[in-house]
C-alpha cells in the first residue's frame, strides 16, 4: 500500500508556471505507475498525465501536451508535474494517483489517491 500527499498548488496568473509535487510513503514506490488527474468545479475527474514505473514512458492529455511535464524520482519517492503556460481552463484540484497493474488514462485504473492540491489560474 502507498500513501500519497500532494503539495505545491496555489494561485498563478495566466501564462505563468507552477510545479506540483507528490510525496509517496512506503518502500515500493517504484512498483507503481503514477498519474496526475484533475477535477474542475462541477466537472468529472480528468486524466492529465502518467509516467511508468521506471519513468521511461510518459503520456499526456491533449489539453496539456506541450505545456505540462510529468517526472518522477524513485529514490525520493516523488512524482512531479511541471505546468507551464497555464490558462484559466487549468484551474482544478490536482490529484496524484498510483496504479498497481497497468498505466492508462482511465481514472478507474488507479488504486491509490492523494487528497489533492488546488491550482487556480487567474486571467
Amino acid at each position: 500500500q502507498v500513501q500519497l500527499a500532494e503539495s505545491g498548488g496555489g494561485l498563478v496568473q495566466a501564462g505563468g508556471s507552477l510545479r506540483v509535487s507528490c510525496a509517496a510513503s512506503g518502500r515500493t514506490f517504484s512498483s507503481y505507475h503514477m498519474g496526475w488527474v484533475r477535477q474542475a468545479p462541477g466537472k468529472e475527474r480528468e486524466f492529465v498525465a502518467l509516467i511508468s514505473k521506471s519513468g521511461g514512458y510518459t503520456y499526456y492529455a491533449d489539453s496539456v501536451k506541450g505545456r505540462f511535464t510529468i517526472s518522477r524520482d524513485n529514490p525520493k519517492h516523488a512524482v512531479y508535474l511541471q505546468m507551464n503556460r497555464l490558462n484559466a481552463e487549468d484551474t482544478a484540484v490536482y490529484y496524484c494517483a498510483a496504479a498497481v497493474k497497468a498505466y492508462g488514462t482511465r481514472t478507474s485504473m488507479y488504486d491509490y489517491w492523494g487528497q489533492g492540491t488546488q491550482v487556480t489560474v487567474s486571467s
